[in-house]
């Protein structure tokens, strides 16, 4: 029976993220991995290590996904590290790049020879490419925005350069090289031929084979040429020729010359336009179109990752090309080298449902095959096998037999599909929960007053999302929109009731359809489609409508319709096909649109506490209740129990410990409004003015305050390390900039601007005795530090104890003062945490968990007190998974004058309950210089109701401290001064345990 050779997701207990490029390789990773174990981590959580463009740092820019980067190792090297993995119990989660690969190298083979052989292509149909396009100029071809200016310019400045290697001739643009396609070569090898051929005496043997092949390039099968026959012959035959014309060269001196020469020739020189004629005529025959970067955002063919021109969609669709792709993939999954993946920008595909289907198939396939794969024409038995996967879906319908989690943003309310087979998301809802339990939610009014005055804002946040992502259909993703208002257009075209549409308003009411979409995406992919689909669609036209009443509401209702697949009776098979045609389309096109306009644009520009801008919030929701918080553990626990849970990712805005440390603002509002007003007062004279506009503005101005707050870093810096971090915070106030979009760009870089606003942080942070604003900004920013690690242990301390599987991105295991990427990806000092980490377990062994962590507090400044703290709940769950993984979670309260600032639950396995309880909102609980939030002074009368049931001697697995309960009011509690008078955090179990 099926049931016995069942396999099953291996479930992580705490993962680790390490970013994997040539500064930190398999070597690397192999020599942190027991340091580790030791940490507590069971799994490894590995950026993608496919082969990706030459110098990569992150990994997504994948340029084969069946071999690995040989930046970061080889297969030896890969064995060893996955041998220690498994030497130590470990697993091995590996981020998997579906979506797109980098077009911008030549080591991409498959997009080299789309660009040689254009649709007839063995690989033209892997990538999401519109080979009729609405720009009929590009029919056939393929735009490739490469060039830093007009291609004419570029031309003739001699900036694309002919090559000819190995029988090829191919286009230098900077440091690529683009193949031509073959049958254009004729117009470099007939140019001056009767030049060559006065050399040679009649029939002489070089000529005339130089004449054959140019009379087998004129037989070639055309670049667009789709019969398969003939496409499989132009494949073959242009190999062939190459390999004789390079050869001819060899033996041939004089025709080695004659091409040489001819390559000169076409390579024109710079102050002859007329001498470019050869080569703009030979480009003119290719099956691509060079062209200026800035013509992708109206007239780019192929689908890109968000508005990245280098990174071109894939169509994980086919099966051909998931197979393909997928091929290492699964040979680690196979040979157990792989245990989970997490799907990167799932959002991005046509059809995530059914690509996620797919994978769960594929993954059962491997672990079944484990040790001994099958033949590639064994069919009998790879439809068993589905067989019998498919036995095991009727029997339990959420079987998952390999641990899959995905990249996806949730917005409020939003919950993912109940038809994905995966165990969750990578944490980000769970990030900005976690987060918005340390924002002083009833001080929300004071500090939109506050920034109001300060900024002169006068906008509401959805108002502004709304702009944003309009002005990102404008300036970035322009194309997409005009691709989808000719289609919807054709769609129209075919019904006597809606032929009268114009294109114009088609697009305009797509424009704002897109503009009020409340989510990133919706999932239909067949006729019937979800309610909460249904329910977007319908309040996203809702919307528009009333943002714009000067368009015809009946253009809405058609778009409406549409999406929401409500074809007439009369229309016909295709009419119905091409609907769900546009409504996918529409889909893939609402998640970049939302990712720029949201993330990548408002966050930047909407300043009231940057603490909640991050991937996956709503600043404009001014942080989260304890019952909203608990309510989302509640409802993960119910249905993704093994989700990851994140407080920090690649893709944060800030770091951890940055964000904690402002969200302390929130708890005083008076003081930072007095604060940021002086401090702006002393700075006055340091800032400068453009075209009448001071610069930086008072926005960019509160932003940088807050930066400079969360970012300080922790005790004396010497002058090297100051000057690091007015580096760092320049460098992260340009980017900011130009993400905002408003007085400058990425598009168009305001480099004025920019050096106005970086002197001005210079100015600021100009040391000596003289800078008023230092004096000033240091005490505060003394008291946000302090408050920042009371409110980073507990933050930790949380994630390691909700429901779903802790992940930790890499070094955070200290108190980690980071902005936005780069700046989060700098290398981890290892040999330093795996120094202290030792030292930590030996004091521990000499003095006890109590006094070592009582010294640890005393000196929480350096950061061993969250190593220590997450070595020692890491390793607690390791050993005690019952309570954390599918047990009950139940909500505890808390009674007396500080009971809002405590967040405390309990996790009910089968054998035991654990009680965990940690301080939030602790500057109102450390008003003065030296105050801490523990003991008597701070918890005052405030007590720890304890579920019914529990009570006597608690041990606190945090310190080895032992508690005990007493009665209150009918129940058993513990007073917090005793519980939070060491440590802030909790985790109990009974001390008889």
């Amino acid at each position: 029976m099926a049931e016995k050779y069942k396999p099953a997701a291996r479930i992580p207990t705490a993962t680790y993220r390490l970013q994997f490029n040539a500064g930190f390789t398999f070597a690397d990773a192999t020599g942190i991995i027991g340091y580790l174990n030791d940490l507590g981590i069971s799994d490894v959580y590995a950026s993608s290590y496919l082969a990706a463009k030459e110098g990569s740092v992150h990994g997504y820019d994948v340029v084969n996904q069946t071999v690995l980067n040989r930046e970061v190792g080889d297969e030896q090297s890969h064995l060893t590290m996955v041998e220690e993995l498994k030497r130590h119990g470990m697993g091995h989660i590996l981020d998997f790049v579906p979506n797109h690969m980098c077009i911008e190298s030549g080591e991409n083979l498959w997009w080299m020879d789309v660009l040689e052989n254009g649709m007839s292509s063995p690989y033209a149909h892997f990538f999401d490419i519109d080979w009729e396009p609405v720009k009929k100029e590009l029919t056939g071809k393929v735009l490739l925005p490469l060039l830093g200016d007009q291609y004419g310019k570029v031309l003739e400045g001699g900036g694309l350069q002919l090559l000819f290697r190995n029988g090829a001739f191919f286009v230098q643009v900077y440091a690529l090289q683009i193949p031509l396609e073959p049958r254009s070569y004729l117009q470099i090898l007939q140019h001056r031929l009767d030049a060559l051929k006065e050399k040679f005496p009649a029939e002489a043997a070089p000529v005339e084979e130089l004449l054959s092949i140019e009379t087998a390039l004129q037989h070639l099968p055309l670049a667009t040429e789709q019969d398969p026959e003939k496409m499989g012959e132009r494949h073959r035959e242009k190999e062939i020729i190459k390999k004789r014309l390079w050869q001819l060269c060899q033996e041939s001196p004089e025709v080695a010359a004659f091409i040489a020469d001819n390559v000169k020739s076409f390579n024109g020189s710079k102050g002859d336009p007329r001498s470019f004629d050869l080569m703009d005529k030979l480009l003119r025959e290719q099956a691509y179109r060079l062209s200026y970067w800035r013509v992708a955002t109206e007239e780019i063919n192929y689908r890109r990752f968000f508005d990245i021109n280098g990174l071109a969609a894939i169509r994980m669709e086919d099966q051909a090309v998931y197979d393909l792709t997928h091929t290492l993939l699964f040979r680690l999954i196979r040979e157990g080298k792989v245990t989970g993946v997490r799907i990167d920008h799932v959002d991005g595909l046509y059809d995530p449902v059914s690509y996620l289907q797919n994978l769960q198939k594929s993954s059962y396939f491997q672990l079944r095959q484990a040790g001994s794969p099958l033949p590639a024409d064994n069919g009998e038995e790879k439809e068993a096998l589905e067989k019998e996967y498919n036995a095991l879906l009727e029997t339990d319908p959420c079987y998952k037999p390999f641990y899959a989690v995905v990249e996806k943003i949730l917005m409020k309310g939003e919950l993912l599909p109940d038809q994905w087979p995966v165990f969750g998301t990578t944490g980000y809802d769970f990030l900005n929960s976690l987060n918005g339990i340390f924002v002083a939610t009833e001080k929300a009014k004071q500090m939109d007053r506050l920034y109001d005055r300060f900024v002169k804002w006068g906008r509401d946040f959805p108002d502004l999302v709304y702009e944003k992502k309009k002005l990102v259909m404008q300036v970035s993703l322009s194309g997409e929109g005009n691709m989808l208002a000719h289609q919807l257009n054709n769609i129209a075209e075919q019904d006597r009731l809606t032929r009268d549409f114009t294109l114009n308003s088609l697009a305009r009411a797509i424009s704002e359809v897109i503009a009020c979409f409340p989510v990133y995406r919706t999932y239909a992919n067949s006729a019937s489609m979800r309610d909460k689909d249904v329910q977007y669609i319908e309040a996203a036209v809702y919307k528009a409508k009333r943002r714009n009443p000067a368009i015809s509401g009946s253009v809405f209702d058609f778009v409406r319709d549409v999406l929401l697949l409500k074809s007439p009776e009369r229309a016909s098979k295709n009419d119905r096909r091409a609907w769900l045609y546009f409504a996918m389309r529409f889909q893939q096109i609402t998640g970049p649109v939302m990712a720029k306009g949201l993330e990548d644009t408002a966050f930047y520009v909407y300043n009231r506490l940057v603490s909640l801008n991050d991937v996956g919030g709503m600043p404009g929701k001014f942080g989260t209740t304890l019952e909203a918080f608990h309510g989302q553990n509640l409802d993960r626990n119910k249905t993704f129990p093994h989700a990851m849970i994140a407080t920090a990712t690649h893709d944060s805005k800030r770091g951890e410990d940055v964000r904690t440390r402002i969200d302390a603002l929130s708890e005083i509002p008076e003081l930072w409004q007095k604060s940021v007003v002086r401090w702006s007062r002393f700075n006055k004279g340091k800032s400068t003015s453009i075209e009448n506009q001071p610069v930086p503005d008072r926005n960019e101005e509160y932003l940088l305050y807050q930066i400079l707050l969360g970012d300080w870093p922790a005790g004396e810096m010497d002058q090297e390390e100051y000057k690091s971090l007015k580096g760092r915070v320049r460098d992260y106030m340009v980017k900011a900039l130009r993400e905002a979009k408003v007085n400058t760009s990425w598009v168009s870089p305001n480099i004025a601007y920019e050096e106005g606003v970086t002197s001005f942080v210079d100015r600021i942070l100009e040391p000596g005795p003289e800078n008023v604003f230092l004096r000033e900004f240091l005490p505060l920013q003394r008291r946000l530090a302090r408050c920042g690690i009371f409110s980073s242990l507990s933050q930790t301390f949380l994630k390691m104890v909700s429901p779903g599987v802790p992940d930790f991105y890499q070094g955070t295991e200290f108190f980690e003062f980071t902005l936005v990427d780069p700046d989060n990806r700098r290398q981890v000092d290892y040999g330093k945490r795996i120094e202290l980490l030792a030292d930590l377990k030996a004091r521990e062994a000499e003095t006890g968990p109590e006094a070592l962590c009582r010294e640890l507090m005393g000196k929480a400044k350096d950061g061993r007190i969250k190593l220590y703290l997450i070595y020692r709940v890491l390793n607690y769950r390791r050993s005690n998974r019952g309570p954390f993984e599918g047990g009950e979670y139940l909500p505890l309260e808390a009674k007396g004058t500080r009971e809002r600032h405590i967040c405390a639950f309990a996790r009910k396995g089968k054998e035991k309950t654990v009680i965990a309880a940690a301080a939030r909102l602790v500057a109102t609980l450390m008003p003065a210089e030296g105050s801490l939030p523990l003991g008597e002074e701070a918890w005052q009368d405030t007590v720890l109701v304890l579920p019914e049931g529990c009570g006597g001697r608690f041990r606190n697995i945090v310190n080895g401290e032992e508690i005990e309960t007493r009665e209150h009011g009918g129940g058993q509690v513990i007073p917090l001064a005793r519980l939070f008078g060491q440590v802030s955090v909790a985790l109990l179990e009974s001390a008889s345990a």
